[in-house]
């Protein structure tokens, strides 16, 4: 048995990396970087497959992520589908504790959207003017209402890449359709450093199995696949509007 939920809503894949004992990143700074090259590289390509990129604004602050596709014949392959050279970026917020400079918003000619309460609509459009499109959704931003705003502008599908408290709520709601979770061979021991979900509901428990659809070695990590919903089919990327996959091609990359 899987989650189901509307199909008017984007195709939405988790993807994260995490220690054994489950952390997403040391307590303090700088980033600790969990994958390896292939893995990341495996993560490039599933950007590439979808129309958004979408992390929180604490990931925003934390990490500076420029969450861009990075091989030049994915964004080629993408440009000859007609879905614009790099993915959408989506962030999310509840503070509106985001710097105009951060490479967020400075790097990647493509559209930047934040969502953010209404109370804070004003204020934060004006801190980042023409560097991205604030849209206020109720006191508090509702995944449902985030993606059915998402999917109204025409995106189909998003890779979620954190942080915790963003995969806790999609989770949570039963909204993810697939997760991608590497495991890299180290602890980190730490109680204060974020984990990969916080406290919730999730519906998937002992009587209630997530379905797993690979478990792959990558170098010195493993990549664990997980159906989530009943839109989930296995092939390991969502469906471009004429039933193709975007990673369909004559490159012979695959699902990878």
């Amino acid at each position: 048995m899987t989650v189901g939920h509307q199909h008017a809503l984007p195709y939405v894949t988790l993807s994260s990396a995490m220690s054994i004992d489950g952390y997403l990143d040391t307590a303090l700074p700088p980033r600790l970087v969990l994958s390896n090259a292939a893995d990341l590289d495996r993560v490039d390509e599933l950007r590439a497959a979808h129309d958004a990129i979408m992390v929180g604004a604490r990931t925003v602050r934390r990490d500076n992520p420029r969450l861009l596709v990075r091989d030049e014949t994915r964004r080629a392959r993408r440009l000859a589908s007609d879905r614009g050279m790099l993915p959408w970026k989506v962030t999310v917020t509840s503070s509106g504790d985001l710097d105009p400079n951060a490479a967020f918003f400075a790097v990647g000619d493509t559209e930047k959207l934040v969502y953010c309460p209404e109370a804070l609509r004003a204020v934060l459009a004006q801190r980042l003017g023409s560097l991205a499109t604030v849209v206020g959704l109720g006191e508090q931003v509702a995944m449902n209402d985030l993606l059915r705003d998402l999917r109204e502008r025409g995106v189909e599908s998003v890779v979620v890449e954190g942080g915790g408290a963003v995969h806790t709520q999609l989770l949570a709601s039963g909204l993810a359709d697939e997760l991608h979770l590497v495991v890299a061979p180290f602890f980190i021991g730490d109680s204060k450093a974020p984990r990969l979900v916080a406290d919730g509901p999730f519906p998937w428990t002992a009587d209630h199995r997530a379905r797993l659809l690979e478990a792959r070695p990558i170098g010195d990590v493993v990549l664990l696949r997980y159906a989530l919903s009943d839109r989930c089919d296995g092939g390991g990327t969502p469906k471009t509007r004429d039933g193709r996959r975007p990673t369909d091609t004559a490159t012979g990359r695959g699902a990878a």
